[in-house]
């Protein structure tokens, strides 16, 4: 199986890379935080507490997560592998994602995206996302060709909830305080771990670093 776990703060890119590789290696990107989003715009998250905590940026229960991961994982388009986005987010997650992978033999790849703390503020306050497709966009940095709309539908851009700067301020205390440290837990666990610094750069070259360092450099090349 292509199992690959990206990690990393809000705002490294872990999107971006995710649909990369994914594309790369033709399987699906899992994002937690798109299928909790998606959950709650369909009105199939019932619990208010849950959407509370989304919106003030707090972590969502470990259980609540591991579940909706676990049956996303075990559905067929994930048989040949996948690129996982968003998690695991706490050590308790870790552990349980670690057993579950075990009790399966599937050994993954752990990309840790380095980035600067300020870059992360910079990059997270300019987002804007259709609301209609998805697609992100950053004022700075990647803006639509016509400000304020999606380049593909023409929809009004929005900034996310989980975007706005007081959210992201609490994102990232809530990152180092219970994230970071799933780091050190998966590299003394014996797992693959790279890490690729991707705070300056742009996405194709940090993508490039991630594929030399996984010995997928055919898959850089197919892109170009």
């Amino acid at each position: 199986m292509k199992s690959i776990v990206l990690f990393g703060s809000p705002g490294s890119g872990k999107g971006t890379q995710a649909r990369k590789l994914a594309e790369c290696l033709g399987v699906p990107h899992i994002s937690t935080g798109d299928m909790l989003r998606e959950r709650i715009r369909k009105g199939s998250e019932i619990d208010p507490a849950l959407v509370a905590r989304m919106k003030s940026g707090a972590l969502v229960r470990d259980e609540v997560v591991d579940r909706m991961v676990e049956d996303r994982l075990s559905q067929p388009d994930a048989a040949r592998g996948f690129v996982l986005d968003g998690y695991p987010r706490t050590l308790a997650q870790a552990e349980h994602f670690r057993g579950w992978l075990d009790q399966r033999g599937i050994h993954e790849v752990v990309i840790y995206l380095a980035v600067d703390y300020n870059v992360v503020i910079a990059r997270l306050t300019g987002r804007r996302q259709c609301p209609r497709c998805g697609t992100l966009y950053n004022i700075v940095s990647q803006p639509p060709r016509v400000d304020n709309l999606c380049d593909l539908d023409g929809e009004q851009l929005v900034v996310r909830n989980d975007d706005r700067e007081e959210v992201i301020r609490e994102r990232l205390d809530a990152y180092e305080r219970q994230t970071r440290p799933v780091l050190d837990f998966l590299r003394s666990a014996g797992r693959m771990v790279v890490e690729v610094d991707a705070s300056s750069d742009p996405p194709e070259v940090v993508f490039q670093r991630i594929s030399q360092a996984m010995e997928t450099d055919d898959c850089s090349k197919d892109r170009r």
